[in-house]
């Protein structure tokens, strides 16, 4: 059973009791990722990550007491969120709650570690972004897509630059504003009963309050939805770079719903339609029969406002991109104009429901998995969930197809090899 408690600073808390294991998950989700970041300021959230590490006012070394104890630890951010985790014997289970509450408290940061952390996420940028191949591929469509959204820049950020501008204030500003109890969500899954988990979060986290300050490197607190809404696309939007790369590759975004509607689902299953396994549509016709391409996927960004459906692949020797693109066309007009078949529907349909169902058999990833759906403020079962993804019809297929698949919705990247 899941169940919830909100302290009187806003803290939420949500909690499922597993007594299969002898562990306990504490996650930690705050409401803030790349999208809160202004455009002159990047990659703010994603470096604020690595200097939660770096020691609070009481604990100057986290690492060795989540040791001592027992435990693993480690965090992760995207354009939306930061989460971070603890994974602990029951018996040590106070010592989660005793660091995060105090990393929520206060942030001990000095010029020293904030160099090092800039050094390690600059390093983290040129690695995977700049000398990787198709590193760069995800700032050069997001750039395409997104004339006004904070999604227009990926969770790295835009540039080295602002990263190495960063200063102290202005990072102990972002932190101030959003690492605050009424912007995070604790999750706890394991070994544990309610009542224990709510008297420690009281006992750790309910003495700590809400204090924002503003800062000039972050935009206001989002609200359900965000506060940015990015205007319709009105043409077909196209790019051509080149770079030192194997092969050519073909990116296509489509703009789609938030993460707040039932067409979200729709696409999920439309993506898995198009490339999820060999017998899936782009994979057998375009790469098996047609020798287009010799990889290609589709997918959506995932995120909570209004985000991306795209498919990439890249392109077989001697396969121009007009043929390639031409050829995508040809397979999303085909789910436009004909009723996928109640097989073919219900084969993706059932993947999905093993594939969640399996995710959240791990309690780690159920206190993630909770504390996400928590966040989006539907119905916070995995049931509910399950039930958006099998109550998609053929007729939600083609109607969301003809909606998203047209040209002027659609953004091209043409990745050349030099």
């Amino acid at each position: 059973m899941i169940r919830r408690h909100t302290l009187s600073n806003g803290l939420r808390i949500v909690h499922h009791e597993d007594t299969t294991t002898q562990m306990v998950a504490v996650n930690l989700l705050y409401n803030v990722g790349a999208r809160n970041e202004d455009a002159e300021h990047t990659g703010y959230a994603h470096l604020l990550e690595h200097l939660m590490f770096e020691g609070s006012v009481n604990i100057p070394n986290y690492d060795i007491h989540v040791q001592l104890a027992g435990g693993e630890n480690n965090a992760w951010t995207n354009n939306d969120l930061t989460n971070y985790y603890i994974t602990i014997p029951k018996n040590n289970v106070e010592t989660a709650f005793w660091l995060e509450s105090d990393r929520m408290l206060g942030l001990a940061l000095t010029e020293q570690s904030i160099k090092v952390q800039k050094e390690v996420v600059i390093e983290e940028f040129k690695q995977h972004h700049l000398n990787r191949p198709y590193g760069d591929v995800q700032h050069l469509i997001r750039s395409i897509a997104y004339k006004v959204h904070p999604y227009r820049w990926p969770t790295i950020g835009l540039c080295t630059e602002h990263i190495e501008q960063a200063t102290r204030d202005s990072i102990m500003q972002f932190y101030h504003r959003y690492y605050t109890p009424d912007n995070a969500i604790l999750s706890v899954v394991g070994n544990i009963s309610f009542d224990e988990v709510v008297r420690m979060a009281e006992k750790w986290f309910g003495t700590i309050g809400n204090e924002a300050t503003p800062s000039p490197c972050c935009t206001r607190r989002y609200i359900k939805g965000g506060h940015l809404t990015e205007p319709e696309q009105k043409r077909i939007r196209r790019k051509t770079v080149y770079r030192h790369v194997p092969s050519n590759m073909l990116v296509m975004a489509f703009h789609m719903s938030d993460r707040y509607q039932q067409e979200y689902h729709v696409c999920d299953l439309i993506t898995d339609i198009l490339s999820a396994g060999q017998s899936s549509r782009l994979i057998q016709h375009l790469i098996n029969t047609r020798k287009l391409f010799t990889s290609l996927d589709a997918y959506i960004q995932g995120s909570l406002d209004a985000g991306l459906l795209y498919i990439m692949g890249r392109l077989s020797d001697g396969v121009t991109f007009e043929e390639a693109e031409q050829a995508v066309w040809h397979e999303l007009d085909t789910l436009k104009h004909t009723t996928v078949p109640d097989e073919e529907l219900n084969k993706v349909r059932n993947r999905s429901e093993s594939e969640r169902t399996l995710n959240n058999i791990n309690y780690l990833n159920r206190a993630t998995n909770l504390a996400q759906l928590e966040l989006i403020g539907q119905d916070s079962t995995f049931a509910d969930e399950l039930t958006r993804y099998c109550s998609v019809t053929t007729e939600d297929i083609k109607h969301t197809s003809r909606k998203i698949f047209t040209k002027k919705n659609c953004s091209v990247l043409y990745y050349k090899k030099r």
